[in-house]
């Protein structure tokens, strides 16, 4: 059982798209640029951390990046069989999860990116991260702060974040070390997220959510209000917007995801914090972290190991036939046409387009030359069928 997860706000670095710019999956950028009103090439390849750490750009370029890898997973077969999210990751896994159309998720991370970032300037706040404390040493930290600060994440065991006013956040982390916390690191935001200081961002916010369209998901996500899992489309406007100004419960997130049955953690996009505290939670359960392109054979790889079964065409992953054959899948259901500009033992790049499914372009992500087809023109396919595979090894 395949757990994929999504980061949230920290995660971005200068420069994170630029392995992805020859990869078929940046197109994604530029829908993400459409729906959203932004230029995230741009934040993508070349701006700096300053400007990449102001929540309006964070958040938009975090959600993309997420996107992109999701889309080039996708592309190789690999499919989850529930979904979670921190914090902004959430919109991610559910995009993922097929309760969220990508163009509406972009839009309203960009809006939530907004909300938040006019909430911060009108009513300032810090966060600090702590290390060696456990749930209850920082909820008492807080209570005996007298102030306005909270529990934001709760993050791993050992591991949470607090937020507020920024003197009663000193005040709590002065009694947080006294109770035994080894190391706080104030992090780089000027809002109190997941906090009540964020409540004129969650009113902004669930009007947005108001006006958009949801659907029920294909496979269950984990909400960070009460780690339960969510499938119907129903429940999303409650649990969004009211995320903004409550903890994220991760480290019951984890915990569900072990207790549903989870045998490898997939985290997509930028970093790898999740893929940390997931060693920290669930340690018996793999982690993986898919950051670029090389990754993805990597995952391959761990699914393998995760399921104890070789990839293959009935198992319709998208890999290993043979050790130089794999097969490429299809991305989506329809009616599959094959391309006529690729004729058979011919060079094969990565994307290299291989045919269609009513309108999807079918991309080969792999290098090779290709041997055959697996479907026939005209033929209805679902999903993760094979379509095509590929010698990798070019003969003489």
């Amino acid at each position: 059982m395949i757990a994929f997860t999504f980061p949230g706000q920290g995660s971005q670095r200068p420069g994170m798209g630029a392995p992805w710019v020859d990869h078929p999956s940046w197109e994604l950028v530029r829908d993400a640029s459409e729906a959203s009103g932004r230029d995230i090439a741009t934040l993508l390849l070349d701006a700096d951390q300053e400007m990449l750490s102001q929540t309006r750009n964070t958040q938009l370029v975090t959600f993309t990046m997420s996107m992109l890898v999701l889309d080039a997973i996708e592309r190789i077969g690999v499919t989850p069989s529930i979904c979670a999210g921190h914090s902004l990751g959430e919109y991610c896994a559910l995009v993922a999860a097929g309760a969220l159309p990508f163009d509406t998720g972009a839009r309203l991370v960009g809006e939530r990116a907004e909300a938040m970032q006019d909430a911060a300037e009108e009513n300032p706040g810090a966060m600090a991260a702590l290390l060696g404390i456990d749930d209850i040493g920082a909820e008492t930290a807080c209570d005996e702060a007298g102030g306005e600060v909270w529990v934001a994440n709760y993050n791993a065991p050992g591991q949470v974040v607090l937020a507020g006013r920024r003197d009663a956040l000193d005040r709590a982390i002065e009694t947080a070390r006294g109770l035994g916390a080894r190391r706080v690191m104030l992090l780089p935001v000027n809002g109190a997220f997941h906090t009540p200081y964020m409540e004129h961002a969650r009113q902004r916010l669930r009007k947005a959510l108001l006006e958009s369209r949801f659907y029920d998901a294909e496979v269950p996500v984990i909400a960070n209000v009460d780690a339960f899992p969510y499938r119907r489309a129903a429940d999303w406007i409650r649990l969004l917007a009211q995320q903004l100004t409550s903890p994220v419960m991760w480290t019951r997130s984890l915990a569900k995801l072990k207790d549903l049955g989870t045998t490898l953690l997939v985290e997509i996009g930028p970093g790898n914090v999740l893929t940390g505290l997931a060693k920290r939670s669930v340690p018996d359960i793999a982690g993986i972290a898919i950051q670029t392109p090389d990754d993805l054979d990597k995952l391959i790889i761990a699914v393998e190991s995760s399921s104890n079964t070789p990839i293959s065409a009935d198992t319709g992953w998208g890999e290993h036939l043979y050790a130089s054959e794999r097969i490429v899948v299809a991305p989506s259901a329809g009616v599959f046409t094959p391309t006529n500009l690729v004729g058979l033992k011919e060079p094969v790049s990565v994307g290299t387009e291989l045919g269609d499914v009513s309108g999807t372009k079918v991309r080969s992500p792999f290098e090779g030359a290709l041997s055959g087809y697996l479907a026939s023109e005209g033929e209805r396919v679902i999903v993760g069928q094979p379509v095509a595979w590929l010698r990798t090894k070019l003969e003489n």
